[in-house]
């Protein structure tokens, strides 16, 4: 069932797209009222005590989705009602980011979501995410486009635009893993050739790791962890993880804060791993509210 209703959103995702027109109140009419249906399928995606149920709403989600995505100039409607799916735009308004999971029975997740990009003349243009987390053999070393993606929800954006060759986007994301563990995320996003790429090897760490294209962490379902930026040290800041013991190492289910800070240092483009940061107040935005897409 889950991959049938993988196919016909992807169908949905890739059918043609609607002819701009001037904006207007009828436009803006549209998109209300599939804000309000979003609304009500969204909160049955997280609620309803049935997969199947959850699956069928995300189906209707999706569609419903890109009805509202084809209303001409749909890019500068917020879709701020929505509580459900993290909705998050680039600061140079190149683009913005849909993203959103569906837990199943066993307490794993699927996620999705689709790139919209900002066009002048208010057509629709977008890049379907299509989750192929399961399929990655090494996701910290990996480049992939948008079909094949490392899914996640994503909470903020960073724009690495000043100074650089070739500009891209850092994304933090949630990203529930089982019944036991979660995992956050730091991925890059950029563009080339009209297609969208996720994973770019900017992350420098010490001598025995070397550069990677994406960071990942995974710790207990039980902890909460911090990972945000920090504008005023350009520096993207995330509590140290280690095991109750040394003796569990690896045992990455068990992992947690130590109350130590470590971070990535924005340097002409790449970011430096830092570690034992001293901060007096550490960002918190609203990276808690990530940890248990219930909570919202």
């Amino acid at each position: 069932m889950k991959k049938l209703f993988l196919i016909l959103g992807l169908i949905i995702f890739l059918s043609p797209r609607t002819e701009a027109q001037p904006p207007g109140s009828t436009n803006l009419r549209q998109l209300q009222s599939y804000q309000d249906t979003l609304k009500e399928l969204g909160f049955k995606i997280v609620n309803d005590s049935i997969e199947p149920a959850r699956y069928n709403a995300g189906f209707r989600f999706i569609r419903t989705l890109v009805n509202a995505l084809k209303v001409p100039y749909s890019f500068n409607f917020p879709f701020d009602s929505l509580k459900t799916v993290s909705v998050q735009t680039s600061s140079d308004k190149r683009f913005r980011i849909f993203s959103w999971n569906i837990m199943n029975s066993d307490g794993s997740y699927r996620y999705y979501g689709t790139v919209q990009m900002n066009t002048p003349d208010g057509k629709l243009t977008m890049f379907p995410l299509v989750d192929h987390s399961s399929e990655f053999e090494n996701p910290a070393d990996s480049i992939t486009t948008s079909d094949k993606w490392y899914g996640a929800r994503y909470y903020r954006v960073i724009s690495v635009i000043n100074n650089v060759k070739d500009p891209y986007y850092i994304l933090l994301g949630w990203k529930g893993n089982t019944v036991r563990s979660t995992k956050k995320v730091i991925e890059v996003l950029h563009f080339k050739d009209g297609q969208a790429f996720f994973g770019m090897p900017v992350f420098d760490g010490d001598k025995d790791h070397p550069a990677q294209k994406r960071v990942i962490f995974e710790y207990s379902r039980r902890a909460s962890m911090l990972l945000n930026y920090d504008p005023k040290i350009s520096t993207i800041v995330f509590d140290h993880l280690a095991p109750p013991d040394e003796k569990l190492k690896d045992r990455f289910e068990l992992y947690g804060p130590d109350f130590s800070y470590d971070g990535y240092r924005l340097n002409n483009g790449r970011w430096k791993l830092v570690e034992d940061l001293q901060l007096k107040n550490p960002p918190t935005d609203q990276d808690d509210n990530f940890n248990d897409p219930k909570k919202l």
